[in-house]
Protein backbone atom coordinates (compact mmCIF):
# COMPACT_ATOMS: atom_id res chain seq x y z
CA UNK A 1 0.00 0.00 0.00
CA UNK A 2 2.21 2.99 -1.00
CA UNK A 3 1.01 6.52 0.10
CA UNK A 4 1.03 8.25 -3.44
CA UNK A 5 -1.48 5.03 -4.68
CA UNK A 6 -3.68 5.49 -1.44
CA UNK A 7 -7.41 6.38 -2.56
CA UNK A 8 -7.60 8.10 1.30
CA UNK A 9 -4.42 10.84 0.86
CA UNK A 10 -6.30 12.93 -1.78
CA UNK A 11 -5.43 16.14 0.57
CA UNK A 12 -3.29 18.36 -1.62
CA UNK A 13 -0.15 17.46 0.18
CA UNK A 14 2.48 19.33 -2.35
CA UNK A 15 0.29 22.44 -1.58
CA UNK A 16 1.56 22.24 2.37
CA UNK A 17 5.12 22.67 1.30
CA UNK A 18 4.89 25.96 -0.46
CA UNK A 19 3.13 27.16 2.67
CA UNK A 20 5.59 27.16 5.58
CA UNK A 21 9.09 28.98 5.88
CA UNK A 22 11.42 28.68 8.94
CA UNK A 23 10.51 30.71 12.20
CA UNK A 24 10.99 30.45 15.80
CA UNK A 25 8.04 30.94 18.69
CA UNK A 26 9.69 30.07 22.39
CA UNK A 27 10.32 26.89 22.39
CA UNK A 28 8.93 25.83 19.04
CA UNK A 29 10.90 25.81 15.57
CA UNK A 30 9.70 25.49 12.32
CA UNK A 31 12.51 24.07 10.36
CA UNK A 32 13.69 24.63 6.29
CA UNK A 33 12.78 21.32 3.95
CA UNK A 34 15.08 18.68 4.29
CA UNK A 35 15.12 15.13 2.67
CA UNK A 36 14.59 12.03 4.37
CA UNK A 37 14.53 8.27 4.44
CA UNK A 38 11.37 7.76 5.85
CA UNK A 39 8.24 5.08 5.83
CA UNK A 40 4.52 5.69 6.23
CA UNK A 41 1.98 4.97 8.74
CA UNK A 42 0.90 1.86 6.84
CA UNK A 43 3.28 2.37 3.75
CA UNK A 44 6.90 1.30 2.86
CA UNK A 45 10.07 3.27 3.23
CA UNK A 46 10.81 5.82 0.14
CA UNK A 47 12.76 8.55 0.03
CA UNK A 48 10.75 12.27 0.61
CA UNK A 49 11.88 15.51 -0.68
CA UNK A 50 10.79 19.24 1.05
CA UNK A 51 10.05 17.66 4.41
CA UNK A 52 9.19 20.54 7.27
CA UNK A 53 9.11 19.54 10.85
CA UNK A 54 7.81 21.47 13.75
CA UNK A 55 10.31 20.72 16.96
CA UNK A 56 9.89 21.64 20.66
CA UNK A 57 13.09 21.63 22.49
CA UNK A 58 14.59 19.41 19.31
CA UNK A 59 12.27 16.88 19.65
CA UNK A 60 9.68 16.68 16.40
CA UNK A 61 6.13 16.88 16.98
CA UNK A 62 4.89 17.53 13.52
CA UNK A 63 6.33 17.07 10.29
CA UNK A 64 5.07 17.23 6.61
CA UNK A 65 5.89 13.20 5.75
CA UNK A 66 4.10 10.05 4.92
CA UNK A 67 3.52 9.17 8.21
CA UNK A 68 1.73 12.37 9.20
CA UNK A 69 -0.39 12.68 6.63
CA UNK A 70 -1.45 8.96 6.49
CA UNK A 71 -2.33 9.01 10.25
CA UNK A 72 -4.78 11.75 9.54
CA UNK A 73 -5.96 10.81 6.67
CA UNK A 74 -8.82 8.74 7.40
CA UNK A 75 -10.23 11.60 10.10
CA UNK A 76 -9.57 14.42 6.93
CA UNK A 77 -11.25 11.80 4.40
CA UNK A 78 -14.67 11.71 6.69
CA UNK A 79 -14.70 15.38 8.21
CA UNK A 80 -17.71 16.97 7.57
CA UNK A 81 -20.18 19.44 9.03
CA UNK A 82 -17.85 21.28 12.15
CA UNK A 83 -14.92 19.65 12.63
CA UNK A 84 -12.81 20.10 16.45
CA UNK A 85 -9.22 19.39 16.57
CA UNK A 86 -7.53 19.01 19.33
CA UNK A 87 -3.42 20.77 18.96
CA UNK A 88 -2.65 22.58 16.63
CA UNK A 89 0.99 21.31 15.18
CA UNK A 90 1.66 22.79 11.86
CA UNK A 91 -1.87 23.12 11.18
CA UNK A 92 -1.46 21.37 8.05
CA UNK A 93 -4.57 18.77 9.51
CA UNK A 94 -6.83 21.94 9.68
CA UNK A 95 -5.46 23.12 6.90
CA UNK A 96 -7.12 20.01 5.07
CA UNK A 97 -9.77 19.78 6.74
CA UNK A 98 -11.13 23.59 5.81
CA UNK A 99 -10.26 22.31 2.07
CA UNK A 100 -13.13 19.49 2.04
CA UNK A 101 -16.49 21.05 0.68
CA UNK A 102 -18.22 18.62 3.01
CA UNK A 103 -17.07 20.70 6.19
CA UNK A 104 -18.51 24.25 7.43
CA UNK A 105 -16.48 24.84 10.35
CA UNK A 106 -13.20 23.99 12.14
CA UNK A 107 -11.95 24.74 15.62
CA UNK A 108 -8.84 24.33 16.46
CA UNK A 109 -7.92 23.96 20.05
CA UNK A 110 -4.34 25.25 21.22
CA UNK A 111 -3.11 25.32 24.72
CA UNK A 112 0.28 26.60 23.93
CA UNK A 113 0.40 30.41 23.33
CA UNK A 114 3.50 30.07 21.54
CA UNK A 115 2.21 27.88 18.99
CA UNK A 116 -0.71 29.76 18.51
CA UNK A 117 1.65 32.79 18.04
CA UNK A 118 3.68 30.86 15.32
CA UNK A 119 0.90 30.48 13.49
CA UNK A 120 -0.59 34.13 13.27
CA UNK A 121 3.33 35.07 12.06
CA UNK A 122 2.79 32.42 9.63
CA UNK A 123 -0.66 33.53 8.40
CA UNK A 124 -0.59 29.49 7.20
CA UNK A 125 -4.77 29.56 6.97
CA UNK A 126 -5.18 33.04 5.26
CA UNK A 127 -3.16 31.71 2.05
CA UNK A 128 -5.58 29.00 1.59
CA UNK A 129 -6.87 28.70 -1.61
CA UNK A 130 -11.19 29.39 -2.49
CA UNK A 131 -10.69 31.48 1.02
CA UNK A 132 -11.04 28.00 2.99
CA UNK A 133 -9.33 29.58 6.13
CA UNK A 134 -12.00 31.93 6.88
CA UNK A 135 -13.70 28.47 8.34
CA UNK A 136 -11.05 28.01 10.76
CA UNK A 137 -10.64 29.53 14.24
CA UNK A 138 -8.22 28.97 16.41
CA UNK A 139 -9.15 28.71 20.69
CA UNK A 140 -6.39 28.36 23.07
CA UNK A 141 -7.52 25.86 26.06
CA UNK A 142 -7.00 22.55 27.42
CA UNK A 143 -7.87 19.94 25.52
CA UNK A 144 -9.18 17.74 28.34
CA UNK A 145 -11.77 20.25 29.69
CA UNK A 146 -12.85 22.45 26.42
CA UNK A 147 -16.30 22.22 25.89
CA UNK A 148 -17.91 23.43 22.47
CA UNK A 149 -20.29 26.36 21.91
CA UNK A 150 -22.01 24.69 18.94
CA UNK A 151 -22.76 21.06 17.94
CA UNK A 152 -19.47 18.98 16.93
CA UNK A 153 -19.44 17.15 13.65
CA UNK A 154 -16.31 15.13 14.24
CA UNK A 155 -13.70 15.28 16.99
CA UNK A 156 -9.86 15.06 16.05
CA UNK A 157 -7.65 15.05 18.54
CA UNK A 158 -3.92 14.61 18.37
CA UNK A 159 -2.33 16.19 21.52
CA UNK A 160 0.40 13.67 21.93
CA UNK A 161 4.09 13.62 21.04
CA UNK A 162 4.70 10.03 20.72
CA UNK A 163 2.49 8.07 18.16
CA UNK A 164 1.63 4.93 20.89
CA UNK A 165 0.90 6.17 25.25
CA UNK A 166 -0.99 4.60 28.20
CA UNK A 167 -4.11 5.56 28.82
CA UNK A 168 -4.90 7.37 25.38
CA UNK A 169 -8.39 6.00 25.03
CA UNK A 170 -9.44 7.07 28.31
CA UNK A 171 -8.27 10.54 27.51
CA UNK A 172 -10.21 10.47 24.68
CA UNK A 173 -13.43 9.25 26.50
CA UNK A 174 -12.84 12.32 28.92
CA UNK A 175 -12.75 14.52 25.97
CA UNK A 176 -15.64 13.20 24.05
CA UNK A 177 -17.82 13.31 27.32
CA UNK A 178 -17.14 16.90 27.20
CA UNK A 179 -17.48 17.41 22.97
CA UNK A 180 -20.31 14.73 22.38
CA UNK A 181 -19.28 14.44 19.00
CA UNK A 182 -20.98 12.73 16.09
CA UNK A 183 -18.04 10.86 15.44
CA UNK A 184 -14.28 10.75 16.34
CA UNK A 185 -11.06 10.03 14.81
CA UNK A 186 -7.90 10.18 17.32
CA UNK A 187 -4.58 9.99 16.04
CA UNK A 188 -2.81 6.58 16.71
CA UNK A 189 -6.06 4.95 16.85
CA UNK A 190 -5.27 1.95 14.88
CA UNK A 191 -2.50 1.46 16.91
CA UNK A 192 -4.79 1.17 19.78
CA UNK A 193 -7.24 -1.01 18.14
CA UNK A 194 -4.18 -3.45 17.60
CA UNK A 195 -3.01 -3.42 21.15
CA UNK A 196 -6.25 -4.07 22.84
CA UNK A 197 -7.59 -7.06 20.67
CA UNK A 198 -4.06 -8.49 20.86
CA UNK A 199 -4.49 -8.15 24.93
CA UNK A 200 -7.52 -9.02 24.79
CA UNK A 201 -7.05 -11.93 22.65
CA UNK A 202 -9.00 -10.67 19.84
CA UNK A 203 -8.11 -11.56 16.21
CA UNK A 204 -7.98 -8.54 13.96
CA UNK A 205 -10.28 -9.24 11.26
CA UNK A 206 -13.38 -6.99 10.95
CA UNK A 207 -15.82 -8.72 13.66
CA UNK A 208 -12.70 -8.00 15.92
CA UNK A 209 -12.18 -4.49 14.94
CA UNK A 210 -15.56 -4.01 15.68
CA UNK A 211 -15.89 -5.61 18.61
CA UNK A 212 -13.05 -3.78 20.08
CA UNK A 213 -14.21 0.11 18.97
CA UNK A 214 -17.19 -1.16 20.64
CA UNK A 215 -15.54 -1.59 24.08
CA UNK A 216 -14.23 1.72 23.74
CA UNK A 217 -17.45 3.47 23.94
CA UNK A 218 -16.57 5.62 21.00
CA UNK A 219 -18.40 6.32 17.08
CA UNK A 220 -14.97 5.90 15.69
CA UNK A 221 -14.94 6.37 12.09
CA UNK A 222 -12.96 4.53 10.02
CA UNK A 223 -14.15 0.67 10.56
CA UNK A 224 -16.27 0.67 7.55
CA UNK A 225 -13.21 0.83 4.91
CA UNK A 226 -13.01 -2.31 3.35
CA UNK A 227 -9.15 -2.77 4.33
CA UNK A 228 -9.56 -1.56 7.20
CA UNK A 229 -7.69 -3.93 9.49
CA UNK A 230 -4.84 -4.69 6.93
CA UNK A 231 -4.46 -1.09 7.61
CA UNK A 232 -4.49 -1.35 11.61
CA UNK A 233 -2.23 -4.51 11.46
CA UNK A 234 0.42 -2.53 8.56
CA UNK A 235 0.60 0.54 11.37
CA UNK A 236 1.03 -2.00 14.06
CA UNK A 237 4.11 -4.04 12.41
CA UNK A 238 5.94 -1.04 11.31
CA UNK A 239 5.16 1.30 14.50
CA UNK A 240 4.46 -0.84 17.90
CA UNK A 241 7.77 -1.24 19.15
CA UNK A 242 6.68 -3.92 21.37
CA UNK A 243 4.72 -1.00 23.22
CA UNK A 244 1.92 -3.80 23.70
CA UNK A 245 -0.84 -4.12 26.27
CA UNK A 246 -0.37 -6.89 29.24
CA UNK A 247 -2.36 -9.68 27.96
Amino acid sequence: MSATADPLLDLGTALFEDLYRPLDSGRWSLHPPAMVLTRGYWSPPALVNNVRALTRDGDTWMSLTPLEFESQAIGVHYATGHVAIFGLGMGWVAAATALRDSVTQVTVVERDPDVIALHAELDLFARLPGGAGDKIRIVEGDALAWRPDAPVDLLMPDIWLPLVSDGRVEEVRQMQANVAASKVYFWGQEMEIARHARAAGIDLDAAGVAQVIAGFGLPLVGPDLPDYPDRIRAAADAWMHDRWLPA
